[in-house]
């Protein structure tokens, strides 16, 4: 329970952070802002053209009667359009993370500086990064689409399927959406995907009480464009607590050169002459002499 508050707190405290950081709130706010408009044109002309396609895949109809053909054709275009919508609210998030990648990872380096503690850049190239942010998207997504199945299934159930099923569903959705925000700032402390899973999993009330209040407020597309630079500041917070960096002294300081003797450590390899035959060894009373 404890961790459930933590992860709602997590939430508030990132929308406070961009709240303090107007410029950054701004900037954050661009990918989203992007990706929303090439939705609305991408359902726009699905919702045109649902009637043609579903005209086109049931040539089978052309010969029914009045007003079969059209319940049939109305049907299956509600259906395509209604998936076109599912679709897009499922993988909003992941293609504005792989859209905004360098915004995202400018903003949760700002994060880090401000907080302290900041983790060192990683070496890599922006291609690179998006190759990673396209591949570890997708892995989300396989295991996203394996839970809608089985709770597809499940929804068939009486009861459960209209009660459990549904609630189920955005705690898994809350639970991804965990993983997919914290990914860019966890990437920059070299944690790669499955061990994402594993931590946040280890951590589930604090996944759940970030992400799935966030599934809730994300069901409204203007509230998504909104929230998501705070949703990001946000899941760097989180993972600060997840993967704690260490102190920027202690990252920099040169490693201990083992290949010299340490001159306070008393070489052992010739013996001390200065000890007189038959007194005790210092140091260890059970000697012989």
């Amino acid at each position: 329970m404890r961790d459930l508050v933590a992860g709602m707190k997590y939430l508030v405290e990132g929308q406070k952070w961009v709240g303090r950081h107007g410029r950054w709130w701004g900037f954050g706010m661009l990918p989203a802002l992007l990706t929303l408009v090439g939705y609305v044109i991408a359902l726009a002309f699905l919702g045109a053209w649902a009637k043609d396609l579903a005209d086109w895949a049931t040539p089978f109809a052309d010969h029914w009667g009045s007003p079969w053909r059209e319940l049939l054709r109305d049907a299956l275009a509600a259906i395509v359009f209604g998936g076109g919508l599912l679709l897009s609210l499922l993988t909003f998030t992941a293609v504005t993370l792989v859209v905004g990648q360098p915004f995202y990872e400018a903003l949760c380096a700002e994060v880090d500086e401000t907080e302290g503690d900041a983790p060192a850049a990683p070496d890599t190239a922006l291609w690179r990064e998006l190759l990673t942010a396209v591949r570890d998207s997708l892995y989300v997504l396989v295991r996203v689409a394996a839970f809608g199945v089985v709770l597809f299934a499940c929804g068939f159930i009486p009861v459960v399927g209209q009660t459990v099923v549904p609630a189920l569903g955005f705690l898994v959705s809350g639970f991804f959406m965990t993983v997919e925000l914290t990914a860019v700032a966890l990437q920059r402390r070299r944690v790669p995907q499955p061990e994402r899973i594993r931590l946040l999993r280890a951590r589930l009330g604090l996944a759940l009480g970030f992400g799935t209040p966030l599934i809730l407020a994300f069901l409204v597309p203007l509230v998504t464009v909104l929230a998501m630079p705070g949703a990001v500041a946000g899941a760097t917070l989180l993972a600060r607590d997840l993967v704690p960096t260490a102190p920027q002294e202690e990252r920099e300081r040169p490693a201990p050169d083992v290949s010299a003797p340490d001159a306070s450590t008393p070489d052992v390899s010739t013996p001390d002459v200065s000890t007189p035959t038959g007194s005790p060894v210092p140091g260890n009373p059970y000697a012989t002499p």
